[in-house]
């Protein structure tokens, strides 16, 4: 008897806002950018591709695309998304600065 797989969707487990954007914090912070785009895929389909893709003003193919793990989404488009999701980019010193100048880094 064969086995039924069923695949796993992470945006069944981000429901709320403050998940959402820790999701796409430590996306940011990681650096790699095919997190970034998986993060902000996993957030878009959490609160609905269509009307995500609707209020960027983009294809819900083309955003399934850009924000599939394998995805390079333009400038851009991460930075329509991001409004359609209601969520701020912000920037800030690196702790690499910090270590660079001689300081040391406090973790959280």
């Amino acid at each position: 008897m064969a086995l039924k797989i069923k695949r796993f969707d992470a945006a069944k487990h981000f429901e709320s806002a403050e998940a959402q954007a820790r999701l796409i914090d430590d996306a940011l912070r990681s650096g790699n950018t095919g997190y970034i785009a998986n993060a902000l895929g996993i957030v878009a389909r959490a609160r609905g591709m269509s009307a995500i893709a609707k209020d960027a003003g983009l294809s819900r193919q083309a955003l399934y695309a850009a924000l599939s793990e394998n995805g390079n989404p333009s400038l851009d488009t991460i930075v329509k998304v991001t409004k359609a999701l209601g969520i701020d980019l912000h920037a800030g010193p690196s702790a690499a600065n910090d270590v660079a100048a001689g300081r040391e880094v406090a973790h959280a």
